[in-house]
């Protein structure tokens, strides 16, 4: 009876959080007049159009295929950036090495819209506005210290006599961290850009303020569709469907690192 009540407390919770997709799902297979006009739970005349005018439409698809760039340029600086800063933290100790760690949370904890303004004029003055480094350098203020806090749990885990042995056999250190130690933590390392590609995939405010239109992303894009006649509330749900595709790959792609991540890290 136990087991029982277990799971249809869990058939209840999966269904609760997946009613916003589903709906989500069946709006996106209705015109805006059948959404206004009808309330329906499936699709009495699902139509496809919404989906082909994302993909035939050029400002749509150009924003899907410059969130996808700037994304990955970010999840790769944030990495490369992070891993020697986070063995850095977990191997030796320095003047001031606490106060810089807990430095590092705090851009991680402090708005977005404190730093907007110094990005906006920076970019301006030096000539990267509309571009996709632009928006990726900005991401990294939040990503690398997020980045850093996690990969130092799970490298503070691996034994330092690991290391020793390592360079008594002659390693090197870059060819010791590259060959030996980084192969040790890819669970922490597909954790660490899990959650670096999902926070700068749904971050809105930089990357619509510094960009215009040649590396308009698709959250900058689906901001600015209301018109005359309103939101068209099909092709808005069409976007979201869409969106959300390259987080469930990544996720796909990453689960068996995640789930010892998760159990092993410090997330």
């Amino acid at each position: 009876m136990k087991g029982k009540k277990k799971t249809i407390f869990l058939a209840i919770y999966f269904g609760l959080l997946f009613l916003p997709i589903y709906w989500m799902i069946n709006m996106s297979l209705r015109t805006n007049a059948d959404i206004l006009g009808t309330l329906t739970l499936y699709p009495e005349d699902p139509t496809f159009r919404n989906y082909v005018k994302i993909f035939t439409d050029s400002s749509w698809y150009s924003g899907y295929i410059n969130s996808i760039i700037y994304v990955t340029i970010n999840t790769l600086i944030s990495l490369t950036v992070a891993l020697p800063a986070a063995y850095a933290f977990s191997r030796y100790q320095f003047v001031g090495d606490k106060q810089i760690f807990f430095w590092l949370l705090t851009n991680r904890m402090a708005p977005s819209a404190v730093f907007l303004i110094p990005f906006f004029q920076l970019y301006s003055t030096i000539g990267l506005m509309d571009t996709h480094i632009a928006v990726a350098l900005a991401h990294c203020l939040f990503n690398v210290p997020l980045a850093v806090w996690i990969l130092e749990g799970f490298m503070s885990g691996i034994p330092r006599e690991i290391d020793e042995t390592a360079f008594i056999d002659g390693y090197s250190l870059p060819r010791f961290f590259i060959t030996i130690f980084i192969p040790l933590i890819r669970a922490g390392v597909g954790v660490t850009a899990f959650f670096c590609f999902m926070f700068s995939w749904v971050e809105l405010l930089f990357a619509r303020t510094l960009t215009v239109t040649n590396a308009k992303p698709i959250s900058a894009v689906m901001t600015r569709t209301i018109s005359a006649t309103g939101l068209d509330w099909g092709l808005l749900a069409t976007a979201g469907v869409l969106t959300i595709v390259p987080g469930a790959l990544v996720i796909w792609f990453v689960r068996n690192h995640m789930a010892k991540g998760f159990a092993l890290g410090r997330v």
